[in-house]
């Protein structure tokens, strides 16, 4: 009987012991196909932010990736677009220089915990997750636990299944222009029997909600330069106008004298200097705390001026102050024009600020031609810039709504729109009012 009682024993033993052993088999296994399946890697410098602080997420989004993560409190989203639905397989390349740390990493509405240790990077799995929609996925990352001072350095979000061949993007390269967003544009057309355009009027309205920091609302675009409206912080908001140099260069101090622009006037508490980084030039600005929901207008003029030069000028006007404003005038050499190539661009100029939607809308375009006659503008052209075109970021959209054409960018939305469609907005009807000899 004694015998008989051992021998279940150790039968019983053997079993347990043989299960455990299979579920270790069986863990390792779904380790290793999951680890099979992680192929893509996305890099955390290009496509992920800090989104509740973004102070934060200057100092944490680094060239090596994400690094200095310290605080539980801080959301880090990546983001990646999808072109189908299913399982996705998610895994992280990280390392922890010391102690060990549990994350919580969710797509979705699910979520897995996942555990960091070890001072070499190495791909960790964390699991596999149900996409529903086709379109922009966000991975967020959040710290748990820790047992040293920081929860992992992370280089690459790193996916892969079969959901993965049917198509995927994200930014792959020349990050910083990734993570400001694409640049999107309103090209009018100027009908035909115009002739020369003396000047170009312009209504941009932004929606509540939608004047986010970094943007510009850029209202007349013409060939040589640009005039719109900012939002540079929490505290501060700018009318903008700038002329392009002729002089090719990023540097406004290699600028030769015979080639810089000229500023001829400029209107009360305007600041006027130059400007570099993306071209050169004459820039002029004016503080001014515009409003959402407020329409305000925009008058750009040009005309040929001495010694092959063009005049330029531009003037405001607030549903505020109820007058047009000088803001300036600048000469640029080495060309006798008129306005040309009349324009609209939406654009985000500070690079923590990609993941958050603006939208503008922009209204009742008119030119005038040196006749003194008005044509309204009611077609545009919608394009956009590099980042949109290589696929780097699909954020983007722009159409015609009544009377108005729209511009949207950055914010990860899904309603692409392709570049190089044609719009058409409804007539108004009645040019502007203005009375030329009395602007300032």
């Amino acid at each position: 009987m004694i015998a008989k009682k051992i021998l279940v024993v150790l039968l019983a033993i053997q079993i347990i012991y043989g299960c455990a052993s299979c579920s270790e088999s069986g863990r390792k296994k779904v380790d290793e196909d999951l680890i099979n399946d992680l192929v893509i890697n996305v890099p955390i410098k290009g496509n992920t932010w800090v989104v509740n602080n973004l102070s934060l997420s200057k100092s944490m989004i680094t060239d090596q990736g994400l690094k200095n993560w310290k605080n539980d409190s801080s959301l880090i989203r990546t983001y990646v677009r999808l072109n189908g639905t299913g399982s996705l397989s998610v895994g992280l390349k990280a390392k922890l220089k010391s102690g060990s740390s549990t994350l919580k990493v969710t797509v979705g509405d699910e979520s897995k915990e996942v555990n960091i240790s070890g001072a070499s990077l190495k791909l960790i799995p964390v699991g596999r997750f149900n996409i529903k929609k086709k379109g922009y996925v966000k991975i967020d990352l959040k710290g748990l636990s820790k047992s040293g001072s920081g929860f992992a350095e992370i280089s690459d979000i790193v996916i892969g299944g079969k959901i993965v061949e049917t198509g995927y993007d994200f930014v792959k390269d020349d990050f910083y222009w990734g993570r400001r967003g694409p640049s999107v544009h309103l090209s009018y057309k100027i009908p035909e029997g115009v002739g020369n355009v003396r000047w170009f009027y312009n209504e941009i309205k932004v929606p509540e909600d939608n004047d986010v920091i970094g943007s510009y609302y850029m209202a007349n675009g013409f060939a040589e330069g640009y005039f719109g409206i900012q939002v540079n912080s929490e505290t501060e908001r700018r009318i903008l106008f700038s002329v392009w140099s002729p002089y090719q260069t990023d540097n406004p101090n290699e600028i030769p004298d015979e080639e810089k622009i000229k500023l001829l006037k400029k209107g009360d508490e305007v600041i006027a200097g130059e400007f570099g980084n993306e071209g050169s030039g004459g820039q002029s600005y004016k503080v001014y705390n515009w409003k959402a929901e407020n329409t305000y207008r925009f008058l750009l003029g040009a005309k040929p001026s001495v010694n092959n030069s063009t005049d330029y000028i531009a003037y405001f006007y607030a549903p505020e102050i109820g007058k047009w404003e000088l803001i300036a005038s600048f000469r640029r050499p080495k060309i006798s024009t008129y306005v040309t190539r009349p324009h609209s661009f939406l654009e985000n100029f500070i690079t923590e600020m990609g993941p958050f939607p603006r939208k503008a809308m922009y209204s009742n375009q008119w030119v005038r031609n040196v006749n003194s006659e008005w044509f309204e503008l009611t077609e545009a052209k919608f394009t956009a810039d590099a980042t949109a075109r290589k696929n780097s970021r699909l954020d983007y959209a722009g159409g015609s709504e009544g009377k108005q054409f729209y511009l949207k960018n950055c914010g990860f939305i899904n309603d692409k729109t392709s570049i190089g469609s044609l719009f058409k907005r409804g007539f108004n009807g009645i040019h502007p009012s203005i009375n030329f000899e009395e602007l300032p």
